[in-house]
């Protein structure tokens, strides 16, 4: 099947969801959810999606991943990249990430969990290099994590 990318629309707020629910509970069993699946879907569908920035990978009219970045005055922040397990390591997430940079200035960071070793991995497979790592504190789920920056 043919994947594409587009803007991510309010109607796409389900599935976006979705996405991002499937794909934690399948790579990240060691970071529980900080919220319920009812607080996801109304983050993604009153925060997540009117704040913009977020694109959409589909198959067919199905929403099979997505990216979200936000702009701050030190940097692009690279805030989600999620695909439904089923479609991992097709180059979805290469596609998304890539469209995602061409639409930003560096530097762009991100942060990911320590223990994510695939994310890790992608991630410095595409330039982005470990310029800190801490114990999890100050994030939700409590787990260690590293942040990333592409220049």
């Amino acid at each position: 099947m043919s994947i594409s990318l587009r803007a991510a629309s309010a109607e796409d707020s389900p599935q976006v969801a979705e996405v991002l629910l499937s794909s934690r509970k399948a790579f990240l069993p060691y970071a529980p959810l900080a919220h319920s699946e009812a607080e996801v879907h109304q983050w993604v569908r009153e925060v997540l999606l009117p704040a913009g920035g977020v694109a959409v990978a589909c198959e067919n009219r199905a929403v099979v991943g997505i990216v979200a970045v936000e702009r701050t005055a030190e940097a692009v922040w690279l805030n989600q990249l999620y695909l439904l397990p089923s479609h991992v390591g097709r180059g979805i997430g290469a596609q998304l990430l890539a469209r995602a940079l061409r639409q930003v200035s560096l530097p762009v960071r991100l942060y990911t969990f320590h223990a994510n070793t695939r994310a890790r991995s992608f991630y410095e497979r595409h330039g982005f290099k470990a310029i800190a790592f801490t114990d999890g504190a100050a994030n939700e789920e409590q787990c260690p994590d590293v942040l990333y920056e592409l220049n």
